[in-house]
């Protein structure tokens, strides 16, 4: 198993550190950590819960001591009794800090055990502290279970459940490595769970479960900071047109996988993708976590900003840790200029736009992890230059209004899609009628002649389809001297995608 989190612990133990908090919900883990350091260094190790009070955390079924079950009590007993050369474990303390009594006992037990050798370890869901013994406590926090952790948990779940009844596995070197690579950003407890869930309803896992296993971490970030996990069913297959693009991404298909980082090659960091409105950026976005078979999460920007200071700037490193700690994954900030507009302009916020998005440059910049960025933009000229500047991203892309080419291959998709035959239409004429149409335009033109049908119960038509089209003109025209100066923009300073 990795050392990491035995090993940090170990370095803030040998610094004597009075007070480590370790805030996490993955309390058998952090339990795990602090009795193998404190055995490894011939420590001793007290445990105090609500329930039971001060015991040995090394010996189970230890006699409790007694008159301890209050926190106030637990540490006034070992303001008495401090201990040399131990770690003392108190589980869930944070919500019982409110009281006075509790408060004072705890700063005076910190204030001694750094001369005895000794560190209070809180184990608590929350890190909400009072700032007095903020000061004076560590935070660490735990790791994730990496591909190597992840792997065991997968091997040894798999056995328990074959042990009580047959578990038929029908995976090969790739798919199990697949599973693998998806459950991370999950904690131990919650793989576990996934692989259980998973095999429960057949006994049987096979390539077909990556599904579940993905659709199984979407419910469980669901909800969690900023990032929200996203539906990706569209293919790239399902999204005319954008040639440059997708062959783009396809070469890049397996670079996040451990076998490319091992043959040398740099994981991706990211694409910006730019353009009119509707030309399918977004379904872009989607489609690459499908083809890549990765978890693709969008940062509700929106949510990143707080009006007490400070907090903006902490969700926005919270949201990309917790990116970081999920790799390999698909990170898509949508609309990115909305988040940061204030950013390339005079500040109208005090400076939080521009504190927010040095902290983003920061990150692309250093972030190591298997963490592909997907930026979207509309409107080239609220984006930060800095922005744009190379090696920020792997490349720029433009997306324009779809050419002849790709605007047939729209209408057939979007024909399919709805269960008509594109051969009983006619795909010329369509394409020559949509031009100036973006690919988003199309498909409601699809939708309202399909409205059109329905109301007088004939049969679709490539004329009823004509007619939607030219009752409602397309954003080219409407915005038209936007939408121009934006592509005459793109010309020289981005790849077109198409």
């Amino acid at each position: 198993m990795p050392r990491t989190d035995y090993d940090c612990f170990t370095k803030l133990i040998l610094a004597r550190h009075p007070c480590v908090l370790i805030p996490t919900f993955e309390e058998a883990h952090a339990l795990e950590v602090v009795r193998t350091v404190a055995g490894e260094r011939q420590m001793h190790a007290l445990m105090w819960t609500v329930t039971t009070g001060l015991q040995d955390a090394m010996v189970r079924d230890d006699a409790i001591i007694a008159d301890t079950a209050h926190p106030a009590g637990a540490l006034a007993h070992l303001c008495k009794h401090t201990p040399s050369r131990t770690l003392v474990i108190m589980l869930d303390l944070a919500g019982h800090l409110k009281d006075e009594r509790t408060l004072r006992s705890l700063r005076e037990l910190l204030s001694k055990l750094a001369a005895v050798e000794s560190t209070l370890v809180l184990i608590d869901p929350s890190d909400e502290i009072p700032s007095s013994i903020r000061a004076a406590a560590t935070r660490m926090d735990l790791s994730l279970p990496g591909t190597e952790e992840l792997t065991q948990i997968v091997k040894s779940t798999l056995r328990e459940m074959h042990n009580r009844r047959a578990v038929d596995v029908q995976l090969i070197r790739g798919d199990f490595d697949a599973i693998v690579q998806n459950l991370s950003g999950l904690s131990r407890s919650q793989a576990r769970q996934a692989v259980i869930e998973t095999v429960s309803d057949d006994q049987r896992i096979d390539a077909s479960d990556l599904k579940r296993i993905i659709e199984f971490k979407k419910r469980a970030l669901r909800g969690v900071g900023v990032l929200e996990p996203v539906e990706t069913f569209i293919t790239l297959d399902q999204i005319g047109g954008l040639a440059n693009l997708k062959k783009w991404l396809r070469l890049r298909e397996n670079a996040l996988s451990e076998e490319a980082i091992a043959f040398g090659i740099e994981p991706p960091r990211g694409v910006l993708m730019l353009g009119v409105q509707g030309a399918g950026k977004s379904l872009s976005a989607k489609a690459v976590a499908t083809a890549w078979k990765r978890p693709l999460v969008r940062m509700d920007v929106g949510a990143l900003f707080d009006r007490y200071i400070g907090e903006s700037e902490k969700r926005l490193r919270e949201a990309l840790r917790q990116a970081a700690m999920m790799s390999p994954v698909i990170l898509w900030i949508d609309e990115i200029e909305k988040a940061f507009a204030s950013a390339a302009a005079q500040s109208v916020d005090g400076g939080l736009s521009k504190r927010m998005f040095g902290t983003l440059l920061t990150w692309m910049q250093e972030h190591t992890k298997p963490v592909f960025l997907i930026a979207t933009a509309n409107d080239v000229s609220a984006l930060p230059p800095e922005l744009l500047r190379k090696g920020r991203f792997d490349e720029i892309f433009f997306i324009d209004l779809p050419a002849a080419d790709a605007r047939h291959q729209i209408w057939a998709i979007h024909l399919q899609k709805r269960d008509r035959d594109p051969g009983l239409f006619d795909l010329d004429e369509l394409t020559r009628e949509s031009e100036g149409y973006n690919g988003a335009e199309i498909e409601q033109a699809t939708k309202s002649s399909i409205y059109d049908s329905f109301s007088r119960n004939t049969l679709l038509s490539t004329q009823m389809i004509v007619q939607a089209l030219r009752a409602s003109p397309p954003l080219s025209v409407t915005m038209a001297e936007k939408v121009n100066a934006l592509r005459e923009w793109a010309v020289g300073r981005c790849v077109m995608a198409d």
